[in-house]
């Protein structure tokens, strides 16, 4: 598994397209991002999804994982937020686990508790010829 960390949003498209032109196998996950003083997220359903996330995508072969952090916990709340009002992300909670292909995002995403290492291995071995864009 290639892990690529989304910095900023402008760098969102350019680096998922590079992404999908490499691999079959592209997820993005939303989270909140780590508190620099204890480099645990500010969101508790992230830390616990995060290294059952890890696990279970790194047995897909020659996948990438997008990691798409989220500032601060009001951030992902707000009407504002790049992620929430983009039509083909539209985030309203963290975690958020989504297949990418060439034509988009993927239905269906796992959300918060729905981030179990069971449910992500099972969702990332799914057939892509089944993959709908949202």
């Amino acid at each position: 598994m290639k892990c690529v960390r989304v910095q900023h949003p402008d760098q969102f498209d350019d680096l998922v397209s590079k992404a999908v032109e490499q691999s079959s196998d592209v997820f993005v996950l939303f989270f909140g991002r780590e508190d620099p003083e204890t480099n645990l997220s500010w969101c508790s359903d992230c830390v616990i999804a995060d290294p059952k996330v890890r696990k279970a995508i790194s047995e897909v072969p020659n996948s990438i994982l997008l990691e798409v952090p989220i500032d601060r916990k009001s951030d992902i709340r707000s009407p504002s937020n790049v992620y929430r009002t983009r039509e083909d992300t539209n985030v309203e909670k963290v975690p958020t686990l989504v297949r990418w292909t060439q034509a988009g995002p993927a239905k269906p995403r796992l959300v918060e508790d729905e981030c179990t290492e069971e449910a992500v291995l099972k969702y990332a071995k799914e057939p892509r010829s089944s993959d709908t864009a949202l």
